[in-house]
């Protein structure tokens, strides 16, 4: 996972980049070998984000990500006012369908969740993490999210597309650009995932003055229902936190 970027923030950021889901801790070793730089440079960046909170040490001598990161990012305007703003509906959704309720925003090509509301014996999806990122055409947040980006983001989807970061009703460029305008024409998303377990979804858009900002989605085990019957109830949300957070 080696990383080219120069100058010290960029290499900070290689190095808090490094950890994710399957990667919670790292030795110093592994932090130099996954952002690509010398182990003496990796060791004293290490230390420069370990004394501003950025990151911890453990007493085995393995690096976490520190709780500043944490209090900076909720501080997120994207973030903050939004999840605010869904956190009822998002409860509300889960209460009527039992399932996970998600709010997902687009951070350059990928669909980043910040926040879901899930059953206590629901099914795991540990790929929607808060804080977590996913391609946007692999989910039915992030496809509503694809839909109403710039045209740029959606052609450079379109000319890279990869059918194993894809909803199952989608398997070529094609379908994809088709989909899309599918997608803005119902102003919902719909799609399946057989792979790595089965599970259904279906996303719609969150407005504000400036367009679409956000996409609000369910995620259920396939034959738990139909998704699309679960489209008018996120409409109907997504109007509501459109108008709670724009107040």
């Amino acid at each position: 996972m080696g990383d080219t970027r120069t100058g010290t923030v960029g290499r900070a950021f290689a190095i808090l980049g490094c950890f994710d889901d399957r990667h919670p801790t790292l030795t110093l070793s592994e932090l130099a070998r996954r952002c690509g730089l010398p182990v003496n440079s990796t060791l004293r960046i290490a230390r420069s984000l370990v004394a501003e909170g950025a990151l911890e040490r453990r007493g085995d001598g393995r690096f976490t990500i520190g709780l500043r990161l944490y209090e900076l990012s909720s501080l997120a305007p994207r973030g903050v006012g939004l999840r605010q703003a869904s956190l009822p509906y998002l409860q509300d959704l889960h209460d009527l369908t039992g399932q996970h309720a998600m709010l997902s925003v687009r951070e350059g090509d990928e669909a980043v969740l910040v926040e879901r509301v899930s059953p206590k014996r629901g099914t795991r999806s540990v790929d929607y993490r808060v804080g977590g990122r996913m391609p946007l055409a692999a989910t039915g947040g992030g496809l509503v999210l694809l839909a109403f980006a710039p045209d740029e983001v959606q052609e450079r989807a379109i000319t890279t597309f990869d059918v194993r970061t894809s909803v199952d009703e989608v398997t070529s460029a094609v379908e994809l650009r088709r989909y899309l305008s599918a997608v803005r024409r119902t102003g919902a998303a719909v799609g399946s995932q057989r792979s790595p377990r089965a599970l259904v979804a279906a996303g719609a858009p969150i407005r504000d003055a400036s367009g679409v900002v956000a996409a609000l989605s369910i995620v259920m085990p396939a034959g738990h229902a139909e998704p699309s019957t679960v489209v008018p109830a996120l409409h109907a949300c997504a109007r509501a936190i459109t108008r709670d957070a724009t107040r």
